[in-house]
């Protein structure tokens, strides 16, 4: 009995060292496989790593022209990029078309001194000293607001809302209208009581509006930058007024929101960046002793042209984000007739030549284009662009 019971033990304890064994075959091999896979995925993360890297590093020399399509325009129509369509306009009408040439729709007006204001995927085209203003998006028609006093200047949301400045007597007013030509809000200026309105943006959304006011005050010229809040937040609000910025000796000449959760205000001597979806706040400003030559945003970025204080060089842009960081100062030569941010950096061209930076200040692409072009866009892919001539659409990938 007890020689059973010793070789019962042994057999189990045999039994019991090959299972270990097994379980140490096992988690070894699955450590393997572990190991493989964390090596394959290392591998690949540095080939990716490397391939970024050079994308980074890679200069463009010159483009290939993927496609071309046929347009029709007049000498003295404007074009302008409406999100991935384009916007021409003159003072008898516009149409705008998509990249393919496909006319999307055609509005038709005599408009002696045309005011245009577009946002996103729409654009709000009136008159100074006129009383209609035509709504369209991309793709259709959205309205027609008729004003009941002449219009000195107009803002449009993506959601199609209009607000427009408007001349009185002795005040002007300041209204807001939804693209069917329905008055939403209604509000005055007075020269003597807080100022002109020089300049108005409206958000994205719509829900805000910032207005620069210039009024003197003592012999001082003083600007105020208002955010009004047409939500349930500036409901509870006098006049909807959520927020207030005074400057003294400043005139501040554009306002603008870059998004719905940021605005900038370009002074002549100081620039101003505000945050908040619902009461914006100043999150940054800075002073510059140079006077613009223009400016250029995006959803991201905001950019100052000056003149250059190189030798070398005949511009400089310093770019802000939306965070209220500079980004960066930007020298180039171009005698740019228009600039536009991509997600990590920004294109400078005119008719004939473009110059292509990226954020961290290297320089991807210089170069001259084969034929006078009215308008350059983004195309969707990496370095893909729309080239918009006075008789082609081309779309044109660069290499």
């Amino acid at each position: 009995m007890a020689a059973d019971i010793k070789n019962y033990l042994k057999e189990k304890e045999k039994r019991q060292k090959n299972q270990d064994d097994y379980k140490k075959k096992i988690r070894k091999h699955k450590l393997t496989i572990v190991y493989r896979v964390l090596l394959v995925a290392a591998a690949l993360g540095a080939a990716l790593a490397l391939v970024v890297e050079q994308a980074k590093r890679h200069i463009y020399t010159g483009y290939d022209t993927v496609s071309s399509v046929n347009r029709e325009t007049s000498s003295d129509a404007i074009d302008v990029r409406l999100k991935n369509g384009i916007l021409t306009y003159s003072k008898d009408g516009a149409h705008c078309t998509d990249a393919k040439g496909n006319v999307k729709w055609n509005q038709t007006y005599v408009i002696q001194d045309v005011k245009l204001a577009t946002c996103g995927s729409v654009a709000a085209i009136g008159s100074y000293n006129g009383r209609e203003i035509y709504v369209q998006n991309t793709e259709k028609q959205l309205g027609t607001i008729t004003t009941t006093m002449p219009i000195r200047n107009i803002t449009v949301a993506d959601t199609g809302r209009v607000t427009a400045t408007l001349a009185d007597t002795d005040a002007t007013w300041i209204m807001t209208y939804e693209a069917d030509g329905s008055n939403s809000y209604t509000g005055q200026a007075h020269m003597n009581d807080g100022g002109y309105p020089i300049s108005i943006s409206l958000s994205p959304s719509g829900e805000l509006l910032a207005v620069s006011y210039l009024y003197v005050d003592a012999g001082v010229v003083k600007s105020n930058v208002v955010f009004y809040n047409f939500g349930p937040v500036g409901a509870n609000q006098s006049d909807y007024m959520v927020s207030a910025y005074t400057y003294s000796d400043l005139v501040v000449p554009k306002v603008q929101f870059m998004n719905n959760d940021t605005a900038f205000a370009a002074g002549d001597s100081r620039l101003m960046i505000f945050s908040g979806s619902q009461k914006p706040v100043t999150i940054g400003e800075y002073l510059y002793d140079d006077e613009i030559q223009s400016v250029f945003y995006s959803e991201k970025y905001v950019g100052l042209v000056f003149l250059s204080d190189q030798a070398e060089t005949k511009y400089r842009m310093d770019v802000y984000n939306d965070s209220a960081v500079k980004v960066g100062s930007y020298y180039f030569d171009v005698d740019y007739t228009d600039i536009f941010f991509e997600e990590d950096g920004m294109v400078i061209y005119n008719e004939s030549e473009c110059q292509i930076f990226t954020t961290e200040g290297v320089e991807k692409y210089r170069g001259n284009f084969g034929k006078s072009v009215r308008l350059m866009l983004l195309a969707g892919g990496s370095y893909k662009y729309y080239l918009v001539t006075d008789n082609t659409i081309d779309t044109i990938q660069l290499k």
